[in-house]
């Protein structure tokens, strides 16, 4: 998993210390962290929840996150009881074949020259959410591609869990796969020497209960990217086209070595 704590994993374990908080039967709507400082995966991570404001439809809940004396992680979420109200959604920006999706990884595994150099492939057969690419060469390769791609995502193991535990799934799982979008014009991965990449804030808006022990479909994309940094946004549909949740992330994306020289020149009025 790396030395690192994981931002989903920080995400995850301070929603379920909020909602832990919650005695209506509110539920998270809405999730703004911020990473303050790299944590440490060995080392234990205490959460302290602070209620901000409650009344009888809402709550909003402060968490902070601390190794030792050092503050890693704050964020604030917002639980919402259960009202009628107006309704629409957008459609998926991509077909809901998850078989497709699986026999694409397959054969571009069995016939691509990247994959048996991307250390990535088997580094996610240890994570707990399983992810199936609909284009693998976005994630796994090299080369420039267009800002906008696609994941299946569900539990390995189903975990049969309840509403406040399956947003703290799909918390963790939205942290995977999705900074990369903002590097992939640029022919940039995380994890390389081309580039300082780190994750700046992060915010989830719930719109249903997911059942992550079911496929689940991450479209994400970036518009945006500059000064060192970049946006990504994405939206998580159920294997039956409805729309769960949405994700935003900031990410740092600081040009390194030959990159930075070449952003410079780049830049310079000609």
């Amino acid at each position: 998993m790396g030395p690192r704590l994981f931002g989903g994993q920080a995400v995850a374990q301070a929603l379920m210390a909020a909602s832990g908080e919650e005695q209506d039967g509110r539920l998270a709507h809405s999730v703004h962290a911020h990473f303050l400082r790299a944590g440490a995966a060995s080392v234990p991570v205490e959460y302290t929840v602070t209620t901000l404001a409650e009344g009888r439809s809402f709550a909003t809940r402060r968490v902070e996150a601390r190794q030792g004396a050092a503050l890693i992680f704050a964020m604030t979420a917002s639980f919402h009881g259960q009202e009628p109200g107006f309704a629409h959604a957008v459609d998926p920006p991509f077909d809901l074949d998850v078989e497709a999706a699986r026999n694409s990884l397959k054969s571009w595994m069995a016939h691509n020259t990247e994959a048996a150099s991307s250390p990535l492939i088997n580094h996610l057969q240890h994570r707990p959410v399983e992810i199936v690419p609909l284009d693998p060469g976005s994630l796994f390769g090299t080369r420039a591609r267009e800002a906008q791609t696609g994941s299946w995502m569900r539990m390995r193991e189903a975990a049969g869990a309840g509403p406040q535990m399956q947003r703290a799934l799909l918390a963790y799982a939205s942290d995977m796969m999705f900074l990369r979008n903002s590097l992939l014009p640029h022919g940039v991965r995380p994890g390389g020497d081309k580039a300082q990449v780190a994750s700046l804030d992060h915010a989830i808006w719930f719109h249903d209960t997911p059942d992550f022990d079911q496929w689940h479909l991450f479209a994400t994309g970036s518009p945006w990217a500059g000064h060192a940094r970049g946006l990504n946004q994405g939206h998580f549909f159920s294997v039956d086209g409805k729309l769960v949740a949405t994700v935003a992330q900031e990410n740092l994306m600081r040009p390194l070595g030959s990159s930075l020289d070449r952003v410079l020149a780049e830049s310079e009025p000609s």
